[in-house]
């Protein structure tokens, strides 16, 4: 079996924290590296507080395979990820030729970029650049830490370009089955089939149809396909066995 390849997400950004932007770049990231074998273990979110960058990437970037940040990256007063991730790892932010080169390309001319867009190509040194095919302004790359807008159609496009040459590891499969069981009737049977099958985890989801009917959804995850093959079955069992009917 491949090795386990880990990865953390860091959300940069007051305005995430004061509910004013929906995230979604969670959901895409933890997708998009599932399907190469790398599992998001770990998501923290960071106000756009230089310190608190510093401290949370420098944890982060020991515990885990990858980290990957979205946000703070842009040409306004309070996007300090660039200056906190410098820090971080102990370099300095310089004005990037090959960055400041792709925004003057953009926008047609030197003369055209004010203070703001040219904020963008400071890069701390020794970073490898991201391409950025949406708004040209690109992320980077500080050893294993990724640094990507918080835009959400930007950050998905950056990381469509990083992952070929990500390290890949074991892909974790996932299948559901859903019944109209309350969940506290088969918690003990969902217990003995996690504890039966090594490596899979079995997750229960619980809701109300819209008749109050008690509906609960059950997620076997895992790197052995058989495995989960066999421990979603046995879980549309035990659903059988509470008189409800699987739907897989």
């Amino acid at each position: 079996m491949q090795n386990l390849v880990t990865a953390a997400i860091l959300i940069i950004g007051d305005e995430i924290l004061s509910g004013r932007t929906l995230d979604t770049n969670v959901q895409t990231i933890a997708k998009m590296l599932g399907e190469r074998g790398i599992q998001v273990q770990e998501v923290r979110v960071v106000p756009d507080v230089i310190e608190t960058i510093v401290d949370t990437v420098n944890a982060l970037r020991k515990k885990f395979t990858y980290v990957f940040s979205t946000g703070g990256i842009g040409p306004t007063h309070d996007d300090k990820t660039a200056e906190a991730m410098a820090k971080a790892f102990g370099t300095k932010l310089e004005r990037n030729a090959e960055a400041w080169r792709r925004l003057v390309v953009h926008y047609a001319g030197e003369e055209n970029i004010n203070a703001g867009r040219a904020k963008m190509a400071d890069i701390p040194v020794g970073a490898a650049l991201i391409d950025n095919p949406v708004s040209t302004a690109p992320g980077f790359i500080l050893e294993n830490v990724h640094v990507m807008a918080g835009v959400p159609k930007i950050m998905a496009a950056m990381l469509e370009g990083v992952l070929p040459k990500l390290q890949g590891g074991a892909v974790i499969h996932s299948r559901s089955v859903s019944a109209d069981v309350p969940e506290s009737v088969i918690a003990g049977g969902l217990a003995a089939i996690e504890a039966k099958y090594a490596g899979i985890t079995v997750g229960s989801y619980p809701k109300f149809t819209p008749n109050q009917q008690p509906h609960t959804t059950i997620v076997v995850r895992g790197a052995d396909e058989a495995a989960v093959e066999a421990a979603i079955r046995e879980v549309g069992t035990l659903m059988q066995g509470a008189g409800a009917v699987p739907q897989y």
